[in-house]
């Protein structure tokens, strides 16, 4: 791991201003540099019985595309890869839907992104039609014929929804930015990182981006730490930015102009292909909990996962310095176990995890299986033992 600066000191009124659970750690033990507390994780993650697969596709949504100028079927052939968020006591669902157009091959489809409510975060009710989707607007170019894909979303302290997605346009992929006050009408913003370092972001592939975030009550909401917003993003490898207005972003730099690594790949682990971002990193009273899906090697991976796999992981980095890693798990806390987990598009199986809430005292976690349907499980409050 490499960092651009060593851990600010706190002044007692800097503290102050600071999120309890950052004040938390800030009157404690200092976490740099020492071991990690032992239950530092969102708990144990259990599939409900007789729920999942939670959203599955249909072939008989129908949608009239602006970009083909025709009815198309929107959610025929996949259903996968959701953010979630609570509002108005119910949780609402954003989920990425593959129409049958293309080829018949990964991201050779056109996505787009669909919305689903539910009163018990089990059990959902669709839309008929998506809320994001290419349009004839301003990012055409960066998203058609690919499309919107891979959301996650965190709530503003104004109460906007701010989405993260990838834009895909069969050439390249944008972390892209779009804002919400009610999930179904949306305003794109186009790249985060388009004005960063003259614009070089614009020319390299980049997705997976989660905003990190603070509880309250059944909320996540955008927090700020030592004044600024942060994204951990990535793929390969995981990074950092930073923002003032949650819209427009900054990667973290290095001396030479490269976007600092907080996150890599481990020989011998579910993560020994690569990281890469899971939902929206949540700041507890033990510092910034990162869950993040890892992709299994082919040689040299973890003996008890198929390859290609992907699993979840945690990772803990310090609360009031987003670059600084702390504790990670060394086996996932969330694999693909069963059927529809390990088939469909992607059949070496995936529990890819996008979507988190906080409903009802407990953690729902919102994931996509194998590129196809998307799956729900539910975690006490109280963390699982590390």
């Amino acid at each position: 791991m490499r960092t651009v600066r060593a851990r600010p000191k706190l002044s007692g009124a800097q503290a102050a201003n600071l999120p309890r659970c950052v004040v938390i750690l800030a009157a404690g033990a200092i976490l740099i540099g020492a071991q990690a507390p032992a239950n530092w994780g969102l708990g144990h993650f259990v599939r409900p019985d007789d729920v999942n697969p939670a959203i599955t596709p249909r072939a008989d949504s129908v949608f009239f595309c602006p970009m083909r100028k025709t009815p198309i079927h929107w959610e025929s052939l996949h259903t996968f890869n959701p953010a979630a968020v609570v509002r108005n006591g119910k949780v609402y669902v954003l989920y990425r839907a593959e129409d049958d157009s293309g080829e018949m091959q990964i991201g050779m489809h056109t996505s787009r992104l669909g919305l689903a409510e539910s009163d018990d975060g089990l059990h959902f009710t669709r839309r008929p039609t998506p809320v994001l989707y290419p349009a004839d607007d301003d990012q055409k170019e960066r998203e058609w014929e690919g499309g919107c894909e891979d959301p996650r979303v965190v709530e503003s302290p104004d109460g906007t929804y701010v989405l993260t997605y990838t834009q895909w346009n069969r050439k390249i992929t944008d972390t892209a930015i779009a804002t919400s006050k009610d999930l179904v009408t949306w305003t794109k913003h186009g790249p985060a990182f388009a004005h960063a370092s003259g614009g070089k972001y614009l020319r390299v592939f980049h997705k997976s981006a989660g905003i990190v975030s603070r509880i309250s009550g059944d909320r996540l909401i955008a927090a700020k730490v030592n004044g600024k917003y942060w994204m951990y993003w990535g793929e390969g490898e995981i990074h950092l930015a930073t923002s003032s207005d949650l819209i427009d972003w900054r990667p973290v730099e290095d001396a030479k102009g490269d976007p600092i690594v907080v996150l890599g790949k481990r020989a011998g682990h579910f993560d020994s292909s690569f990281p890469e971002v899971g939902p929206p990193p949540v700041l507890t009273r033990d510092g910034i909990v990162v869950l993040y899906n890892g992709k299994n090697a082919a040689e040299g991976g973890d003996p008890n996962l198929p390859a290609a796999t992907y699993a979840a992981g945690e990772a803990l980095f310090a609360a009031n310095d987003p670059a600084k890693l702390i504790a990670r798990t060394p086996a996932p806390v969330f694999k693909p176990e069963l059927p529809f987990e390990r088939s469909g598009q992607y059949a070496a199986g995936t529990t890819f995890t996008e979507g988190l809430v906080r409903f009802h005292g407990k953690f729902f976690l919102y994931y996509g299986c194998a590129d196809s349907v998307v799956g729900v499980a539910v975690s006490d409050p109280a963390p699982a033992k590390r």
